[in-house]
């Protein structure tokens, strides 16, 4: 019987791509790479990965389809946002399942996002975008404070900042405007770098959705608390912890709502993640993606007897694969993402031993490399690692993670201004 073979889409690849194909291998899968490396190079890391432009997802596609005429993949896979218009792309070329284009394109930008849902008649804050042209008085006479504004199209709260008034708006725009024309977001390739988002400011706690959608239906895996407030000025995110304690109603009206948007977006087919804030009661749409939990954040959940990690069981479901409907165990568990005190060049972490050896946690990974100049959020998008636990109950799991956080000694070498990367 021959091996089931997999296109692996990635914009770098990096410790959840690797994470990824690991699990592939482990179900006896070949994997192919492609990501928007430069052509220029040929193969410099030497994986054989196939270099892609995923700023235009229709020439990537193309680039796809010619080398599966030649061996033909089983399913394509995307990690990330960047790359989910070339998957949509690509199934469609090659007659795999996937999500349509025009649903890819739906959640493309933060912007396109919300036009839809709110012509869908779903609960999204006021929003309204400007580009660095327009006259900050006339952005102003918009503007309802307290007001959130981001960039269209970064991810994990990259360059999102709160703003109560107009100092702190005037101050935002040139922070984010500094970031998007940074040479390091320049290189990036992402779109409409010219324009950001503002929105109404939402209260209340957030929450995230790991789900799986098949032929339209979704399948909720895990709903996480985030039990840290998410309330600005920055929106650098730490804890994660499932199952949720919300009330059961309200845990059944965001599975309502992610389902609704989700077909209102056109999603139909693979993974998805969704944020939400929850205020009164009510789940408000921010944000859902066709992709998996970003980083080593999947490692937090584990299925059926074996326990089966989540990358495998996407992979699985991708692939059509036995065990794709494994159930997630019974125990809570959750991840701390470490977060960034500051921004300077990374020396290492101090008190791992100890941190490991608190009751509950399950393992670290320190994912930042040593001497490695790192950001702080707004400017960052990068953790320095990971830290996991599973005990009984959602208190124990979030009180193991910030045990074992408190054990660790961040260090730094010297401080980076702002700006440089």
């Amino acid at each position: 019987m021959l091996s089931k073979r997999l296109l692996l889409l990635s914009s770098k690849l990096g410790y959840q791509t690797r994470s990824f194909a690991e699990a592939a291998r482990r179900l006896g899968v070949e994997v192919v790479f492609g990501t928007d490396r430069c052509r220029r190079l040929e193969d410099p890391w030497g994986d054989g990965a196939l270099a892609l432009r995923f700023d235009d997802p229709e020439a990537a596609a193309e680039a796809i389809e010619d080398l599966a005429r030649r061996s033909p993949f089983d399913a394509v896979f995307a990690l990330g946002d960047q790359p989910a218009p070339t998957a949509a792309y690509a199934a469609r070329r090659l007659g795999l399942p996937g999500n349509p284009i025009e649903a890819a394109r739906n959640c493309s930008t933060k912007l396109r996002q919300r036009e839809v849902l709110a012509a869908a008649g779903f609960p999204v804050p006021e929003f309204f975008s400007f580009r660095w042209d327009e006259p900050f008085e006339k952005v102003l006479a918009r503007v309802k404070f307290p007001c959130v504004i981001k960039p269209l199209t970064l991810s994990a709260s990259q360059g999102v900042i709160r703003a109560d008034n107009a100092a702190e708006l005037a101050a935002a725009v040139r922070r984010i405007r500094a970031l998007l024309e940074s040479p390091a977001v320049a290189a990036s390739r992402h779109g409409e770098l010219d324009r950001v988002l503002v929105e109404r400011y939402i209260s209340g706690a957030e929450v995230a959705v790991e789900g799986l959608l098949t032929r339209g239906r979704l399948r909720v895996l895990a709903i996480f608390d985030k039990p840290d407030p998410l309330d600005g000025p920055y929106f650098e995110e730490t804890i994660y912890v499932t199952p949720s304690r919300l009330p059961q109603e309200v845990q059944a009206a965001i599975r309502d709502s992610a389902a609704r948007a989700a077909r209102a977006l056109g999603l139909a087919h693979g993974p998805l993640h969704a944020e939400f804030r929850i205020e009164n009661g009510r789940p408000w749409v921010l944000e859902l993606q066709p992709r998996p939990i970003g980083g080593l954040c999947a490692r937090a959940l584990r299925f059926g007897s074996r326990g089966i990690g989540l990358e495998e069981l996407v992979l699985r479901h991708a692939l059509d694969l036995a065990g794709a409907d494994e159930e997630r165990e019974a125990a809570a568990s959750g991840v701390m993402m470490i977060p960034v005190p500051r921004s300077g060049i990374f020396e290492g972490v101090e008190g791992i031993e100890a941190a490991q050896a608190t009751p509950g946690i399950t393992g670290i990974e320190i994912t930042a490399r040593p001497h490695d100049p790192v950001l702080a959020w707004p400017e960052g998008s990068s953790y320095l690692g990971f830290i996991f636990a599973r005990a009984e109950e959602p208190l124990q799991v979030e009180k193991a993670l910030r045990e074992a956080h408190a054990k660790l000694g961040i260090v730094f070498r010297s401080e980076l201004p702002i700006g440089r990367a």
